[in-house]
Order: C-alpha cells, then structure tokens, then sequence
C-alpha cells in the first residue's frame, strides 16, 4: 500500500501534530466569535484561521487527509450517536421542537422571504413531527455507528455532510430571526370561516392587509405577520439544561454545527480513499469510539450511551460476520442499529424517557427549581456611532464622562441612543410561572371545596364593604370597606346605603401552586389533554388510588388544559369527583410525555412519576413511598 492511502501518510508523528494544530485552530476561531470573548474576538479568530490555513497545507503535502478524517469519523461517529441517543431518549419532546419550526411564521418564513413565495407553508409536516423526530434520531444513532466502522462510507459522507448542512441552516435561522422584522403571509379563507370576513373588513383599513383575490368560495390574504423566533434550537433536548444548568445558545449551537460541517467535510474530501475498517483497525476504533462517546455522557451525566454504543458497534461488527448472506454486510449493519434505536424510542414513547432531564424528574426539589433563577446585571450607557468605521459602539456612563479621554467632545463619534449592555445574563428558575394550577373562583365547585387548602382560600373570597349610590350614574357601587374614606366621596354626588359583604376583587381565582410545594403528601394526576383519557381500565385505577387516599386523608388532585366544562363533563362521565385545576398546555407537556401520568409528591420533592402504562396500586405507593 502507498502512502497515498496509508493512514499515517508521509509521518505519522508530523501528521498528528498537524491535526493536533488544525483542531486548535478550529477551537480558537470557535472561541473568538463565542460572545464571552467580544473583545479580543479578531485575535483568537485570527490566530485560529492561521493555524487552520498552515495544518491544512501541511496535511495536503504529507499526505495526512486520512488521519484527518479517521479523527474527523470518530468525533463526528462519537457525537452522532451520544445526539442522536439524547433525542431518542425523548422523541416527543424533540417532536414539539419540530412542531414549533413548522409553525408558518417559524422556519417558513425564510423560505417566503427568499423565493418570493408568500403561500409557502410548512404546516403540513406538524402532523408528521413525531414520525420525523424517531426517524432523525435512529439516523444520527444509525450515521455514527456505520462513520466509524466505515461502511458505506460514500453514502454516508454524502448523507452526512447534507445532515448537517440541513441542521445548520436551522441553527443560522434560530440565531439570526429578527422578532421585529415582518415578512408577507400568503393565506386562503373559506368564505364560510369567519375569519374570512375580518380579513376584509380588516383591509379597508390596514395597509398591512390586503385582499388579493375574492370569489364565493374562498378569500386570498396577504398579511404582514411578524415570525415566530424560536429561541431554543432543541439540539439536545432538555439534556444541557438537566446536565449543565443552561441550554446551549442560539449563536453556540450554530458553531457547535459548524465545526460538525468543518469535520464531516474532512470524511466526505477522503471518501474514496477510507475503506471498510479491517479487524485490526477496529482494535482500535472501537475502544477511541468508546472514550469520546463517555466523555460525552459524562458531560450529560448519563451513562447509557456508553452501554448502547458497545452494543451497536460490536452488534453492527458482529453481523458483518454473523449475518451471512442476507445481513453478512452493512445492510444488515444498518437493520440492527435501527431494530435497537426503534425499540428504544418505542419504549419511551409507550412509558417515558429513560434519562429524565425535565425539572419535574423523580427527586427534584419543585421549590428549589422554582427559585434558581438568577437575576441579570446590567450596565446603562451610551451608544454611539464612530464616523471613521461606520460602526456602532457602546460607552458606560464612566467611559462617556470620563475626563481624560472627553468623548462627549469628541467629532469623530455621533450619539446614537442611550442603551443598556448586559454585563451578566438573567437566568430564568427552571419551573416558571407556567406551572401554576388554577380554579376561576365561580368555578370552585364541591369537588375542589374538599381540599383544606382552598376551603382556607375560600375564606377570603368575600369581604367587608360598603354600597354607595352614584347620583350622577344613577348607579349602585361596591367600595371595599379598608378603601373607603366618606371624605372621598361628596354627599353631594354619592349616598351611602349601607354595609355589605362584597367579591374580594383581588381574589379571582384560587392556585395550588404553592400548594403542590407545601403540602406534607399530595398524589397528582397530569393530563395535558383529558379528552384523550377515555381507558376505562386506567380511569378505574386512578379512581381506586383516589378514594383509598381520600380514606387515609392523603390529598389527590388532577391537573389538566381543559376548561372547566369539559372537566365536570369527564368528571361525570367516569364518575370521578377529583378536585380539579387547569394549567397551561405547554408546561403539562413539559411535566409528563404520557397522558395521563401519575406523580406523588412530599414536602415539594417529586417522589415518584408513573405513566398510564405502569400506574401503581395504592398498596404499593403505601409501601414505598406514602407514610
């Protein structure tokens, strides 16, 4: 074999120095446009772009494209299947994130804007969102393992190299979506949706609107909408948020993607030269795959990886040999590796996530997480535009005062605006106040009355307070009896009549957020969609769970989206008289993937969280759990 296809080229010691450089380089550039390093953003980058310049020469002339792209294949082999593991371990939170780009002002938008084509919609794809999220995570998983094997390897660069230019273009679009930038909306109106007719009366008098086409069956309307930014790209789930503390940003995961392209471009450059692995490269394949998919675990805190990458590597070498005519090859390769990634996503969507990286996970402290944000340190200032470079630069106040310097003096710079520089980031807790179960006060019923809590809260839903007469309304009107001050009112304009008991106005609904925080036990039940939880076996259960709580006084309630029509209907349908609260959709989605679920909570430490699938027995709660 010739150098040519050697993997140590001309010298294995000067080639994986070079690598070694070109790596820097490619962290160094990586680093100078990270927003923590603003100032000396040219320096790194410069630095970087020399390193990746002079390693990349000297990777061509010593014939080093091999190396290269054996390292490239197990990073990029490494990673792929940790992401792609991360997202199976939650396809339908990876599915929502899907939902949320094919919203029309989301990914669309850029699309309209680009090629002229205001009627361009993606909407269609939000009813395919989950079908798709399994499929790109047995992809990434499938990818990784056939990269570091070297099977298919012209196929796979190819599929490799587009993947990632797709998920670029994505993150470009999560970090450069201007949310005051409008774009021009294309939609079509049935003439017997009631819409239709608000367009065009809307039209005569926002220039924004416009009608352009009208028959008895339908309206043409172009609109100008703003988008709709997504702000987190979902690249790894709740993983960095669980693991880390924060997501990865907009601008980070568009690098992060980048230096993937950077990498995969390498393989695809020496795809004719990289040859199925022979056993003794898989001697060491094998064991540096494992390390740089544990490193990444570690980063994640979760170890499975670790076991399933063993697993679908040796899996995929093994029936390479094993298979025989059929599978002996790396179609059969590929049919393992997805047999595994389809029984794991199957069984997480059957139950839920194996890894539970959401604030509600088994032991989290739900008070905790409602307090760990962190507020923001800001600077005010100036922002001022330098003549000479056209460009606009922010000045503290000291910095504009400042003496010495006299910058308010100075011609080559012309105000702007005042402005504020964010010095350190708000961090929002990880459970807002989006989770905050509520019943509207007319809609406290026998059910929710049943609960000492809002029994208590109830107490002060009526107050004292006085009835005056408006003599100019000719009005009766409420004043509350701590507010009221005769010298407020001229007896020339009102008449008292008398004191009453009066609607607390600052009471208009009860919550039991604090509750669920407080409360020594509570059993809650979860539904982001109760119209859904029609099992009559399942219902049962959690109506024998319920009443043998409600004998050993141990509170249980059910929190769901509906309103409260439709819960007395599903209350009376299955004969179940649970006190009920309603939240908001997104957040129960973020709580619970099944529907319904079961979570026990003690002292605001989530103790236990059952799926519909494996809810169980109030005898066993009592045993485990429940004191």
């Amino acid at each position: 074999m010739n150098n040519n296809t050697t993997l140590q080229g001309r010298s294995l010691v000067f080639n994986a120095v070079l690598i070694a450089l070109n790596l820097a380089g490619l962290a160094m550039v990586t680093i100078g446009f990270h927003a923590n390093f603003e100032d000396s953003k040219w320096l790194f980058a410069g630095i970087g772009f020399g390193l990746l310049a002079i390693s990349t020469a000297g990777l061509v002339v010593l014939k080093g494209r091999l190396f290269m792209a054996m390292v490239s294949r197990l990073l990029v082999g490494g990673l792929f299947i940790v992401s792609g593991l991360i997202k199976a371990n939650d396809p339908l939170g990876f599915s929502y994130k899907l939902e949320e780009y094919f919203e029309d002002g989301a990914l669309a938008f850029r699309i309209k804007e680009w090629f002229g084509a205001p009627g361009f919609s993606l909407e269609f794809l939000i009813d395919w969102a989950l079908v798709l999220s399994v499929i790109i995570c047995v992809a990434e998983i499938v990818l990784g393992v056939l990269v570091l094997i070297g099977g298919k390897i012209k196929l796979v660069s190819w599929l490799l190299v587009l993947m990632m230019l797709f998920f670029t273009f994505l993150t470009w679009h999560t970090a450069n979506c201007d949310p005051d930038k409008k774009f021009v909306d294309r939609d079509t109106y049935a003439m017997s949706d009631p819409l239709a007719q608000i367009k065009i009366d809307e039209a005569k008098t926002n220039t924004e609107i416009k009608i352009v086409s009208k028959n008895t069956n339908e309206v043409v309307v172009e609109e100008m909408k703003l988008p709709q930014c997504v702000a987190d790209c979902g690249c790894f789930g709740d993983a960095m948020k669980g693991s880390v503390g924060r997501s990865l940003t907009p601008k980070e995961s568009l690098w992060k993607d980048i230096v993937l392209v950077y990498l995969s471009i390498w393989i695809f450059i020496a795809q004719r030269k990289i040859r199925p692995n022979t056993r003794e490269e898989n001697m060491y394949v094998v064991p540096v795959a494992m390390v740089i998919i544990t490193f990444f675990s570690f980063v994640f805190g979760w170890y499975f990886p670790v076991v399933f990458g063993l697993i679908a590597l040796l899996g995929a070498l093994w029936i390479l040999r094993a298979g025989g005519k059929l599978l002996g090859n790396y179609f059969g390769a590929t049919v393992l590796v997805c047999v595994l990634g389809f029984a794991l996503t199957s069984y997480v969507l059957m139950f839920e996530p194996v890894k539970d990286y959401r604030p509600y996970a088994v032991g989290s402290n739900l008070k905790q997480k409602m307090n760990d944000g962190k507020e923001g340190k800001y600077e005010s200032g100036f922002m001022l535009k330098n003549l000479k470079t056209g460009k606009n630069e922010f000045f503290t106040q000291a910095q504009y005062t400042d003496t010495v310097r006299k910058i308010w003096e100075d011609k080559n710079y012309k105000y702007v605006s005042t402005d504020t520089k964010e010095i350190i980031p708000t961090k929002l807790p990880s459970i807002t106040g989006q989770f905050n179960p509520v019943v509207q006060l007319s809609e406290v019923g026998k059910e929710e009355m049943g609960l000492d809590y809002v029994r208590r809260k109830m107490e002060g839903a009526s107050i004292k307070g006085v009835l005056l007469y408006d003599k100019d309304n000719e009005t009766d009107i409420e004043v509350a009896a701590n507010e009221y001050n005769m010298n407020d009112y001229d007896t020339a304009y009102f008449t008292f009549k008398k004191e009453i008991t009066m609607a607390n106005p600052e009471l208009a609904e009860i919550s039991i957020r604090e509750y669920v925080i407080e409360a020594p036990q509570l059993i809650i039940i979860f539904s982001k969609k109760l119209t859904d939880v029609n099992d009559k076996d399942k219902v049962n259960e959690l109506k024998q769970i319920y009443h043998q709580a409600k004998k050993n006084k141990i509170p249980m309630v059910l929190i769901c989206s509906s309103g409260r029509d439709e819960i007395n209907k599903w209350r009376k349908k299955h004969k179940f008289d649970i006190p009920a609260f309603t939240n908001d959709e997104t957040e129960l989605k973020a709580i619970a993937r099944s529907n319904p679920s079961l979570m026990v909570v003690k002292n605001g430490v989530v103790k236990g969280k059952y799926p519909s699938r494996s809810l169980p027995s109030y005898d066993w709660l009592k045993k485990h759990i429940l004191n």
